[in-house]
């Protein structure tokens, strides 16, 4: 078997309209054509051709009220700047010093030991997410 990339990551919701509009203002990702499954989602793209698909599902396992554990499950996500990703998240209300289990916290780590920079933040129903760069800029 040869696996040549991640084609997408499918995450369980509890408010499809709240998640959407996280993952299109927050994480500037495109809405993309779903096909007509029996239960509401919804898809997005990621790059040339990975996708997120968002799916309610009534016996979906969650994180809870956790807040950020960088060692949680999670997905990561490249951007070209560390500095403007960081910038944007400010300017929607993100922040360091944030209330540790709240929306708004950001965990950032520009000289992570991984070898890039990263901020990790939460969506609204406390998925971890990852943002990296390849380098500081």
């Amino acid at each position: 078997m040869e696996i040549r990339t991640i084609h997408h990551v499918s995450l369980t919701v509890t408010n499809l309209e709240q998640s959407r509009q996280f993952y299109r203002e927050i994480m500037s990702l495109p809405e993309i054509a779903r096909p007509a499954f029996p239960f509401p989602g919804a898809w997005f793209g990621i790059g040339e051709s990975q996708q997120l698909h968002l799916i309610i599902h009534s016996d979906a396992i969650f994180r809870g009220a956790k807040g950020i554990d960088t060692r949680d499950v999670h997905f990561a996500v490249r951007v070209p700047s560390f500095h403007e990703t960081i910038e944007f998240l400010r300017s929607r209300g993100y922040s360091e010093d944030a209330d540790a289990s709240g929306m708004l916290r950001m965990v950032v780590r520009p000289r992570a030991t991984a070898g890039f920079p990263q901020i990790y933040i939460l969506d609204p129903d406390n998925h971890v997410i990852e943002i990296n760069a390849a380098a500081l800029d």
